[in-house]
Order: structure tokens, then C-alpha cells, then sequence
């Protein structure tokens, strides 16, 4: 199947430097440009891409909010938004990520990493930046701990308790492991993990591995190193 992509940055010369990468995939193609936060939501919401990359600081309305609009809680039927941007900093990245985003990269990162955390983003999956995925957990770990949106709050208060081998998942997801390291870290398959994953999100009523993580450095079944 096609990946149909909407790019949305107020650089036009970035804009034409993803388009080219991402449509020199044969399973990819960009459907979309915008060059504003407003005109990329109206044409997410008219097309329904597979996956909306968005920049953060963009006129009208910046990505964040178009995030939120697209893929927030409070979207019933949200879209596949990729962060790409260069500014790093903490809150961007959280925000980002509480407002729906499955995926933070930094636009200095390599074109591969571009068209994997596409293909994850499609996939249901999610990528972060390698560059700022340990300082976001920790990040994550100094919050308050937050009910909204996930199943009790603690590990405790789960209706339905995670078992042992899916806290050791949920560890692992939460240190960035990709569904492979996983696997080979737990020594069973890769459809395994597939499946610990299904019941983990299940369980905590979250959408991702992004937000897997995030229940994890909260509730303190992590701590960072």
C-alpha cells in the first residue's frame, strides 16, 4: 500500500527537500504541501492522509495546536502526526507528544530516519528522535502523575493489572527498544512482543508506544538512569 504524506512547513526550500526523499519511496507519496498550521489542518481534515508531517513554528496556527486538532485525546478518529522540527526543546516535545504526535524528529537528522519514523507513524507506531528520547523520559518522570485519558493512574489501579512479561515491555518500550530489540532482549518473537504490546495498550486505554512510555515514567515503573 501507498503511504499518502501531507508536509506541512513554512519553508518552502524544506518542504521540496522532504518531498524529495519521502517520494523517492516507492511505498510513498506526497499527496499535501502547506505552509501554514491552518491551512495544514483543513487539508488533513479534507484529505485524510496516512501520515501529516508538521512543523512546529508555523504562521496561523503553529504545530502544536494543529497537532492537538488533528490527533489530540479529544479527536475520536485522529490522524498520524510526525513532528519534524528544529527545536528541541523539552516543552515542545512533550506537548508535542501529549497532544497526539507519534513521532519527534529533528530536521538535522538523516533522510533514513526521515522514512523510518514515516513508515512507523503509518504503521501505528512511533519514533523519537534518538537525540532526545532519553531527556524527554526523564522529562516525563518529573511530572505529576496524570489520570486523564489513562486507566487508574498507577500501576496498582489498573482494572486489569499488566502481568510481569508485559511490565517487562512496557520497561523496554519505555527505554526506546524497537519491537525487535525487544524481542531478542525477552528471546521470543517479534508477533510476541506484537501481542504484549496489543494487551499493554489495551490495558492502559493509550493509543501508543509513545504513550506506553509516558505511563511508564510516570507511574514510576522506570526511573531515569
Amino acid at each position: 500500500m501507498t503511504i499518502r504524506l501531507l508536509l506541512a512547513d513554512d519553508q518552502q526550500m524544506v518542504r521540496s527537500a522532504f518531498r524529495m526523499i519521502l517520494d523517492s519511496q516507492p511505498d510513498m507519496r506526497v499527496v499535501a504541501e502547506a505552509a501554514d498550521g491552518a491551512a495544514a489542518v483543513e487539508a488533513a481534515r479534507a484529505l485524510r492522509p496516512d501520515v501529516c508531517v508538521l512543523d512546529i513554528r508555523m504562521p496561523e496556527l503553529d504545530g502544536l495546536e494543529a497537532t492537538r486538532l488533528l490527533a489530540g485525546p479529544d479527536i475520536s478518529d485522529p490522524l498520524n502526526v510526525l513532528i519534524a522540527t528544529t527545536f528541541d526543546l523539552d516543552e515542545y516535545v512533550y506537548t508535542a507528544l501529549r497532544n497526539g504526535a507519534c513521532g519527534f524528529l529533528l530536521k538535522d537528522g538523516s533522510p533514513a530516519l526521515l522514512v523510518e519514523a514515516v513508515r512507523a507513524a503509518a504503521a501505528g507506531n512511533s519514533l523519537i528522535s534518538p537525540s532526545v528520547t532519553v531527556r524527554l523520559l526523564a522529562h516525563m518522570a518529573l511530572q505529576p502523575t496524570r489520570t486523564s485519558g489513562r486507566s487508574g493512574g498507577t500501576p496498582g489501579g489498573l482494572i486489569d493489572p499488566l502481568t510481569q512479561r508485559e511490565l517487562d515491555v512496557v520497561r523496554l518500550v519505555a527505554r526506546g527498544r524497537t519491537n525487535e530489540e525487544l524481542a531478542a532482549e525477552l528471546y521470543v518473537t517479534v508477533a510476541t512482543i506484537k501481542t504484549h504490546l496489543a494487551n499493554v495498550q489495551r490495558k492502559l486505554a493509550v493509543r501508543n508506544r509513545v504513550e506506553v512510555a509516558a505511563w511508564a515514567w510516570e507511574n514510576g515503573i522506570c526511573s531515569a538512569e
